[in-house]
């Protein structure tokens, strides 16, 4: 491997609308996940995973995972319409984020809080992914590995959200963040059709993340199997280190 990259790579997905103009009461939220792989784990794990688990349930993989569909019972997911068949989907898939090592890190956004409590509130998107590339940073840094170029994988969403997103990138990582420090990170825009595991990983943890948030109490297996995988404190506490929840 070159020396100018870092073992890792970071995917990146969101749940919910980022935009502040009307708040889904049901979903007042917006959540940015940050999955921090290790290039090996990626090839050796991950990916044959992933590949191994479309084979059995579709004959091929070209199938791209979507939480949506996959709880909608939607497009290429729709015979998952039986209880039966559905639990031991969501079962295999829920054992293969488990198996996986990866480290989270989650921006939550409380997109109503956020608008009352500010006249001119910024772009939560933005404001989700300032903490998030922060946190990503804090954790190579413990791995002793901010030297090296880290490449942080997006999908494409059009030409316009992608250059102000790029925009907003590259103003975080040029200083604009909390300690004022250079972020060793690199943005690569990722075509929907791409069938990255790694993009659909983040897809697939986000909203349960925000679900965990939005309502604490309800049963949230898929959160369960997560709580180990967030970037944490010393005494394994995620709040405000892997899981960063605003205002």
């Amino acid at each position: 491997m070159t020396a100018a990259f870092s073992d890792y790579l970071v995917f990146v997905d969101e749940s919910g609308d980022h935009g502040l103009d009307v708040i889904d009461a049901g979903y007042p939220i917006f959540v940015l996940a940050l999955c921090v792989v290790r290039k090996e784990d990626y090839v050796t794990q991950l990916s044959p995973a992933i590949q191994r688990f479309k084979m059995r349930h579709f004959g091929h993989d070209d199938v791209i995972l979507h939480e949506r569909e996959i709880r909608k019972d939607q497009g290429d997911f729709a015979f998952l319409k039986t209880r039966e068949k559905k639990e031991a989907f969501l079962g295999e898939l829920t054992d293969i984020v488990a198996a996986t090592p990866f480290t989270l890190i989650c921006s939550v956004i409380r997109k109503d809080h956020l608008r009352s409590r500010y006249v001119a509130p910024d772009n939560p998107y933005h404001i989700a992914l300032g903490f998030g590339l922060e946190r990503v940073f804090y954790f190579l840094r413990d791995k002793g590995t901010v030297a090296a170029r880290t490449h942080v994988m997006v999908e494409k969403r059009g030409k316009r959200e992608d250059a102000e997103l790029e925009l907003e990138f590259r103003r975080v990582c040029d200083g604009g963040n909390y300690r004022k420090e250079q972020l060793p990170f690199d943005i690569a825009f990722v075509d929907k059709k791409s069938n990255s595991a790694g993009l659909q990983l983040a897809d697939l943890v986000a909203r349960p993340v925000g679900m965990s948030v939005l309502r604490p109490d309800q049963q949230n297996r898929a959160f369960d199997v997560l709580r180990p995988k967030f970037y944490a404190s010393e005494a394994r506490k995620p709040n405000g280190w892997g899981l960063k929840c605003f205002p």
